[in-house]
C-alpha cells in the first residue's frame, strides 16, 4: 500500500494534477463528461443486461441487440474510463483515502471479471443460443451480477464526494 500512496503523493504534487484540481473551469467539465459517459455506457449496459436476462427484447436476436448496443457501450466506457482517470489524478491522496472509492473501485475490478468472463465464455455460444426461446442460466447470471455490481458502483461514485468517514491515509 505504502508504495500506491507513494505514487498517489507523486501524482497530487504534479502540475497536471494541480491544474486539474486548481482550475475552475476543467474538473467541472471533467466531471460533466463523466456522468454523461456513465449514463450512455450504464444505460445501454443494462439494456443489454436486461436482454441477457430475459426481460426486455426477447423479440430480438441477440445477436442483433449485441451488435447495435456494442459501439455505444465501448465509446461510453471508453469515455468513462478516461474522464474517471483524469478526475482521479485531480486529487488521488484524497480518493486513496475514501472508503467509498475503494468500494467502487472493488465493484469496477469485479465488473471487469465479469465483463472478461462473458466475452471469453458465453459470448463465444452466442450464435447458438441467438433466438432460443430460454436464454442460458450463465448468461442471465452475468447480466444479473453486471446490474448489481453496475448499481453499487454508480452509488458508492456517487458517495465520493460526501464521505463522511475519516480518511483511510
Amino acid at each position: 500500500m505504502s508504495t500506491l500512496f507513494s505514487f498517489c503523493q507523486w501524482l497530487a504534487e504534479t502540475p497536471f494534477s494541480i491544474g486539474i484540481r486548481e482550475s475552475t473551469d476543467v474538473y467541472p467539465v471533467i466531471e460533466s463528461v463523466h456522468v454523461l459517459s456513465l449514463c450512455i455506457f450504464v444505460g445501454l449496459l443494462l439494456l443489454w443486461d436486461l436482454r441477457l436476462i430475459g426481460i426486455t427484447l426477447r423479440r430480438v436476436a441477440v445477436s442483433e441487440v449485441w451488435a447495435r448496443l456494442i459501439p455505444w457501450i465501448t465509446f461510453g466506457a471508453v469515455l468513462m474510463v478516461i474522464s474517471g482517470l483524469l478526475l482521479f489524478a485531480s486529487d488521488p491522496v484524497r480518493f486513496l483515502g475514501n472508503i467509498f472509492f475503494r468500494v467502487k473501485a472493488v465493484g469496477l475490478f469485479l465488473a471487469l471479471l465479469n465483463a472478461i468472463a462473458f466475452h471469453l465464455g458465453i459470448e463465444k455460444r452466442l450464435v447458438d443460443w441467438d433466438t432460443a426461446a430460454v436464454t442460458p442460466r450463465a448468461a442471465k447470471f452475468a447480466g444479473a451480477i453486471s446490474i448489481g455490481l453496475w448499481a453499487i458502483i454508480v452509488v458508492t461514485g456517487r458517495f465520493v464526494a460526501y464521505n463522511w468517514f475519516p480518511s483511510l491515509v
